[in-house]
């Protein structure tokens, strides 16, 4: 049976009946681990697993899923989380944070996706559990070891946490060009290059310049190459699994 067809099936939630979960996450033995912990939930009822992107999509089928949980390395802009938010309002999303996602302007893109729950990927099963729990009955759940990033400090917006002109010289670095390409492209001096270089590291929290490009195409602040392809699964998979507790 098709995620697809779980979604459909499944009874709408209602009060005191087990909460719906989907997993959507990139590593085949970690959903499988948390899909089990889910099916031994009485409070819980799993609904679908997958570890590609596009299954959430399914979700805007107008369901009966509760919780989908999803590993940020699927959804690293929000772009995932804001399309099946929008179409439905009453679905809480809970992120999955990767230590390489563990960033303020990360957190923030996911909070002004409208996601409710960020808990870290390598999180014990039993706070991940929690954080499913809570998101859906409280509306918002931040893991505690993610608190302090997710508060930010002074300069960083959840829609651009670079000013304009720091994502310019971040698109020129992206580009290939030295501080005095920049310079010269941009027609100011070296100086006010690296003074904006020096504020950009430090709002991507980046160690160097390739760190900041990795980065900012993370947080969708630089496209794509055409030539990349992000495989989401590490396997290949003729479908999307799905399961439902009768």
């Amino acid at each position: 049976m098709t995620l697809r067809a779980n979604l459909r099936a499944a009874p709408a939630t209602r009060t005191g009946t087990p909460l719906g979960v989907a997993v959507v996450d990139q590593m085949p033995l970690f959903r499988e681990g948390l899909s089990v912990r889910v099916l031994r939930d009485p409070g819980m009822r799993l609904v679908g697993v997958s570890g590609r992107p596009d299954a959430g999509v399914l979700l805007r089928d107008r369901l009966a899923v509760d919780v989908l949980v999803l590993d940020a390395v699927l959804d690293p802009r929000g772009t995932l989380a804001r399309r099946i938010i929008a179409a439905n309002a009453g679905l809480t999303v809970v992120v999955l944070v990767r230590e390489p996602y563990r960033t303020t302007q990360f957190l923030a893109v996911m909070r002004a996706a409208g996601v409710q729950g960020l808990v870290e990927h390598s999180s014990p099963p039993d706070r991940i559990m929690d954080a499913i729990r809570r998101s859906r009955a409280e509306g918002r759940y931040v893991d505690p070891s993610l608190t302090g990033l997710v508060s930010g400090g002074p300069g960083h917006s959840a829609g651009r946490p670079l000013s304009r002109r720091e994502e310019e010289v971040l698109r020129l670095i992206a580009d290939g060009l030295s501080n005095q390409g920049i310079a010269d492209a941009l027609v100011v001096s070296v100086e006010t290059v690296r003074t904006h270089i020096k504020s950009l590291l430090r709002k991507l929290s980046a160690r160097d310049r390739a760190h900041a490009v990795a980065v900012g195409f993370r947080l969708g602040l630089l496209a794509q190459p055409a030539a990349e392809v992000v495989i989401p699964v590490a396997r290949r998979e003729s479908g999307v699994t799905g399961s439902a507790v009768g």
